[in-house]
This record gives structure tokens, C-alpha cells and sequence, in this order.
């Protein structure tokens, strides 16, 4: 009789990056885990990268983010943003199904974080949004080695190469030193912008009050709460407007040129954002004093955090993609664009603080 016919052991499928993460309706979905990754629309389950509007949103099921990236969310939407929450301490690795996810310091904003999700050998990381300058009001961006590289592109052309922050500052303070019967509003976004510019003119030597629009109050308080030294900072009061001739004045970019900025004394109108490289866009928004401070990364450090990334793969979720995917290809990484809506908003409506609380104009997350 003749040898008995052994039907062959297949062996399983390596994974893609694919099996990971894909796009969906919602945003990035990992299958192998069942959850979402700054998901658009309220999901059972959602991974967090960091608290601006869209990329946390409130009706999640279970949220999993950094401790501060969730106070954050409470503080923004209520202690009932979702119905059950896990902190994601930086440096963990957290097992969800069958994929291990570990959070890593993204330096944008307080607890901003990416995320890498790995199984299989093959590692993914979502960058979120994210910068490589020095930050005093969150910990410095960390490189992490993966396969695939998901990143942001919001300043994504080579025409974007931020000055030196501490340049910006001193525009100000020279400023308020040539104009010292003028009040200098400064619009900033209240979720990371404003702290950052209170604590550059801090590290500068300014130490004079520096004073906030209600919508600024809450989340500068969480920040003094995280440690971060932003000095005295009282809320503007209506009435005593008129007085404030030196002061400097925080406030939503859209407060700029609002009935509440005009009852300061002569005021020098002042926008702090990396959309202020651009002349034209200053000047659409009668601003006086363009501060050049962006929260994201330029083009040159877009493309150094790729290169040091070393992923032979890289996906562009939202911003000038299409200039990030022709440079990949120049230096033989493959890579595409996700042209994923609902996304590059940093500017987002802020909750109703206080009755003189505006919201910032859409679309400009800088």
C-alpha cells in the first residue's frame, strides 16, 4: 500500500498594515481590536490622541487616552463625555483583542500622544497632530520606530518653515514696549495656543498679569492644576476694559476684530498661528501684529520625522497631503493620502464659558 497523503500545514498570513488600521466612515478602525482611533462620529470604543475638537469628541462608549487628555475632555464637555474611561500611561503597552497599543509624547498640546498599534511584527503609528519644537506646556515629541507612519500634514508644503519661537515673543514684547498706552489682544486658541504663549512670555521675563477672555478661564486653570507655571492670569471684566492700556489680552481668534476687543484702550490686534507665514492671510484678518507660533509640525520637520520614523510606509491623513505623498516618492517611500474629512479644525467652537465667549473660526488648526 502505498505512503498515505498528508494534506500541507499552511502557514498563516503575515499581516499588512491594512489588517490593523483602515479607513472607514468614522475614521481609523482597527479590526483586530475593535476600536476606533480619534473617531468623527460617537463609537462604542475610541482611542484618543489628544483633546482638540476633532479628534475628541464626546459620546464615545469606553474613551482610552492619556490621564490629561481625559481631564481635559472633562473639563471641555462634562464628566459625562463618555460612558467609561481608562487612562493610557505613556510608555504602557496595553493589550486590546489581538493588537498591543502603546502611547508615545505627540508635543502638541498637554497629554497629546500618538499611538502605535502592533501585532503580527508589523507596528502602525497614528501620529495625531504633533510638533517637534520646544513646548514648555508638554513633553517634547518622541520617535517611534514603525513599519507605517500616519501623519498629519497641515502645514505640508515647503513653503512653511516656522520661525523660532522665541522670535514671535519678543515681537510682542517689543511691541508692547513701543506701544505702552495700547492694549494687545492676541488671539490664540484655548486649547494649547493660549498656554504656550503665556508660558514664552514667562520663560521672556514678562511678568506682568496676563489677561484672559472667559472662553480661555477653564482650560488655563486645568493647566496651572498639570503644574504648568503660567503666572497670575485674571479674566477680563467688562467694565474695566477701558483701563487695561499695556495689558496683554488672550483671547478666540475670532474675539480679534468682535465688539469685545474695541472696548480695550487703542488696541493692537495680534494672531498667534503658523497660518500667519502667510502675508495675505494676516491681512484677511486685519491683523496689526502677525505672531508666526504654530503648534504643528513645518515642512522641514515633517519630513526629518519621517526619515526618522524609518517606515517604509507613510499614509497623510489631513492637510496638504498630496505635497507630503510627491516628497515621500522622491526619497522611495510609498505612501498615500487618506483625504480624511472632519479633521485640521484646532480652532474648534469653544463651549459657552462665559456670555461674551465667541467661536473661533473653523478650518484653522495652527
Amino acid at each position: 500500500m502505498g505512503e498515505s497523503l498528508r494534506s500541507p500545514i499552511s502557514s498563516p498570513m503575515p499581516l499588512r498594515a491594512s489588517d490593523l488600521l483602515t479607513l472607514t466612515r468614522e475614521g481609523l478602525y482597527c479590526p483586530l481590536g475593535r476600536f476606533y482611533i480619534d473617531p468623527t462620529w460617537p463609537v462604542e470604543r475610541a482611542l484618543i490622541t489628544h483633546g482638540h475638537a476633532d479628534h475628541a469628541r464626546r459620546g464615545h462608549g469606553s474613551v482610552l487616552a492619556t490621564p490629561e487628555t481625559l481631564r481635559i475632555m472633562a473639563t471641555r464637555y462634562g464628566e459625562d463625555f463618555c460612558t467609561t474611561r481608562q487612562e493610557a500611561r505613556l510608555g504602557e503597552t496595553i493589550r486590546i483583542g489581538e493588537v498591543s497599543v502603546r502611547y508615545a509624547p505627540a508635543g502638541h498640546v498637554l497629554g497629546s500622544a500618538q499611538i502605535a498599534v502592533e501585532a503580527g511584527g508589523v507596528r502602525v503609528v497614528v501620529s495625531g497632530d504633533y510638533k517637534r519644537a520646544p513646548d514648555p506646556t508638554c513633553l517634547p515629541f518622541e520617535v517611534v520606530p514603525c513599519d507605517v507612519f500616519i501623519t498629519e500634514a497641515t502645514f505640508g508644503l515647503p513653503v512653511f518653515r516656522m520661525p523660532p519661537t522665541e522670535e514671535e515673543v519678543q515681537k510682542l514684547l517689543d511691541s508692547l514696549a513701543l506701544f505702552p498706552e495700547r492694549a494687545h489682544i492676541v488671539g490664540a486658541y484655548a486649547l494649547g495656543k493660549a498656554q504656550r504663549v503665556m508660558a514664552l512670555l514667562r520663560k521672556a521675563g514678562y511678568d506682568r498679569p496676563i489677561y484672559l477672555h472667559g472662553a480661555m478661564e477653564k482650560l488655563t486653570e486645568l493647566y496651572k492644576r498639570e503644574g504648568i507655571a503660567l503666572g497670575e492670569t485674571p479674566k477680563v471684566v467688562a467694565t474695566e476694559r477701558g483701563s487695561l492700556k499695556g495689558a496683554v489680552v488672550l483671547c478666540p481668534p475670532s474675539s480679534i476684530q468682535d465688539l469685545w476687543s474695541r472696548k480695550f484702550p487703542d488696541p493692537v490686534t495680534s494672531f498667534a498661528s503658523g497660518w500667519m507665514r502667510v502675508r495675505a492671510r494676516a491681512r484677511q484678518k486685519g491683523v496689526e501684529l502677525p505672531l508666526v507660533i504654530s503648534d504643528h509640525s513645518d515642512w522641514p520637520d515633517l519630513c526629518r520625522t519621517i526619515r526618522e520614523t524609518g517606515a517604509g510606509e507613510v499614509w497623510v491623513t489631513h492637510g496638504q497631503e498630496d505635497a507630503l505623498v510627491h516628497w515621500c516618492g522622491t526619497q522611495g517611500i510609498k505612501a498615500k493620502p487618506l483625504h480624511m474629512l472632519g479633521y485640521g479644525d484646532d480652532g474648534e467652537a469653544e463651549p459657552a464659558e462665559a456670555p461674551e465667549t465667541a467661536e473661533p473660526a473653523p478650518g484653522e488648526a495652527a
